[in-house]
């Protein structure tokens, strides 16, 4: 309580009562918001510049432009099927001369082995390609001394039945040895023009030779004919002699072939 002097020395006496909480709240919220108060900010600092040495971030790189492709090469169009033909043994002959030699010479007999049975396949040159031909035939299906095939070699004479079956068992058994080497066997490529090249599988031994031959287109086909040397010693094969060689088979063989394909 405070004591005022007042007139005629009356003293009056005021109370002091409490603020409100609500004035006092509104005379101490102003003065703590002014001493809080930060000091007026100046003008922003600019923004810290970035080093000349660091590097700026790359902008994305755009997607490289795809590079053209370079069209391939156009295929060449694939060469027609050719057709594969069939040896017709019906129209095949393979015809081998054997001529006598040594001293007595003029005692034995020219020969002439043939085959008729010829199996295998082939196909004709095309288009600037190879024809090419596979076959084969039994040695013991050969046939000795066809009187029409002596005719044509230039023989007269026609040995007896007895003396053709005795050349063909010493031939079959003791020269050519067909139990153990049953098969003759070619493999030749031809071309329009230029000779046959021809691998010959006889007696386990297989030679090449290039065959002059003449080609011959047909309706349903195509046939070859030529004529061709060949040595029976070139593949292993001792010609057959008696009488310690005074009468023989000479070592050179003339074959003459007429080979025809036709359409299965």
């Amino acid at each position: 309580m405070t004591n005022l002097p007042l007139q005629n020395s009356r003293k009056v006496t005021i109370a002091k009562k409490p603020l409100p909480r609500a004035t006092l709240g509104a005379v101490l919220l102003p003065a703590l918001l002014c001493a809080c108060a930060p000091a007026p900010l100046g003008t922003p600092p600019a923004p810290a510049s970035v080093a000349a040495s660091a590097p700026a971030s790359a902008a994305p790189a755009a997607p490289a432009a795809a590079r053209p492709r370079t069209p391939a090469p156009a295929s060449a169009a694939p060469a027609a099927a050719r057709q594969l033909l069939r040896i017709d043994p019906q129209n095949s002959l393979i015809a081998v001369t054997v001529r006598r030699g040594g001293l007595l010479a003029r005692m034995g007999h020219d020969h002439v082995v043939a085959s008729r049975s010829i199996e295998g396949q082939a196909v004709a040159p095309a288009g600037g390609q190879p024809g090419h031909t596979d076959f084969r035939f039994r040695l013991d299906q050969l046939t000795v001394d066809e009187s029409a095939l002596r005719a044509e070699a230039g023989m007269t004479s026609v040995p007896a039945a007895d003396a053709i079956a005795g050349t063909r068992n010493n031939m079959l058994n003791k020269v050519l040895e067909a139990e153990k080497y049953p098969y003759v066997q070619v493999n030749a490529v031809s071309t329009p023009e230029g000779p046959l090249q021809a691998a010959i599988t006889l007696h386990g031994v297989t030679r090449r030779y290039a065959i002059p031959a003449v080609l011959t287109p047909r309706a349903n086909g195509i046939s070859a004919a030529g004529t061709l040397r060949l040595k029976q010693t070139d593949f292993g094969i001792q010609p057959y002699s008696v009488l310690g060689g005074a009468l023989a088979v000479q070592d050179e063989l003339e074959l003459r072939f007429r080979i025809e394909a036709v359409a299965n």
